[in-house]
């Protein structure tokens, strides 16, 4: 019987380093899905992908060289300052370089981690659902701004948004090459490839922001897009809707 006992124990060690060597395997091709490895916005977005952006509050000399290193070329804002709980340390303008895609007003600045997740965004998200819906690139984003010094729903108390840290922003729509324009406002109840291509771009980017808004969440956010990489929401509450 002795023999058998170890016959059986070196097939289970047998199995169990088989099957270690093919979960190493797929780790090392997919490192954009381990919570462990760092960030690197060249790779494709993975499970833990949203996790880390947040994460870059925390470090924005990383954030910014992560910038670089994928080839974006930014502006870093210098830092400022208001009463209260307004202000930001760590916001860039992007500018160009890998990122195709304008934005309207120009001159948006936002914090580090949204514009890393804004970038991700285009390249995954918005460029391919555009490709897919219309056949053409988007080159311009509409918003409504990033930076705005109020409480949620610009109420007197209460939670203060997240647009009083940069770390948030508001998109109205996008503009095509050809000069076609998509409304959140307008085209969100539309039974076309516009209504399609604004919940792709919503549905993209709830696996790189930590909270998104659009017109099925509230009357509130009837015409935009809210996109915000807060690190931890009130009591860690993250939304997708």
């Amino acid at each position: 019987m002795r023999p058998l006992r170890i016959l059986k124990t070196l097939l289970v060690l047998g199995l169990v380093g088989f099957a270690s060597m093919l979960v190493y395997g797929w780790a090392r091709n997919h490192p954009e899905d381990l919570p462990w490895t760092p960030l690197d916005l060249s790779q494709p977005v993975g499970a833990f992908t949203g996790r880390k952006l947040a994460g870059l509050g925390d470090d924005a000399r990383l954030c910014r060289s992560l910038l670089e290193r994928a080839g974006v070329t930014f502006n870093a804002l210098p830092p400022r300052r208001m009463e209260r709980q307004c202000g930001y340390d760590d916001a860039v303008r992007l500018t160009g370089g890998a990122v195709e895609i304008a934005y309207r007003p120009a001159g948006l600045g936002t914090s580090c981690p949204v514009a890393a997740a804004l970038v991700l965004w285009e390249w995954h998200v918005v460029q391919p659902a555009a490709l897919e819906h219309f056949g053409e690139k988007v080159v311009a984003i509409e918003h409504f701004g990033s930076f705005s010094c109020r409480r949620i729903y610009g109420r007197d108390e209460g939670r203060w948004s997240e647009h009083a840290t940069a770390d948030a922003i508001d998109v109205a729509g996008f503009r095509l090459e050809d000069e076609t324009r998509i409304s959140v406002a307008r085209d969100w109840t539309d039974e076309g490839p516009k209504a399609a291509f604004l919940r792709d771009a919503r549905d993209g980017a709830c696996d790189l922001f930590a909270t998104v808004l659009s017109p099925d969440y509230n009357a509130a956010h009837r015409d935009h897009l809210h996109l915000d990489q807060a690190e931890r929401g009130e009591a860690g509450w993250r939304a997708c809707s």
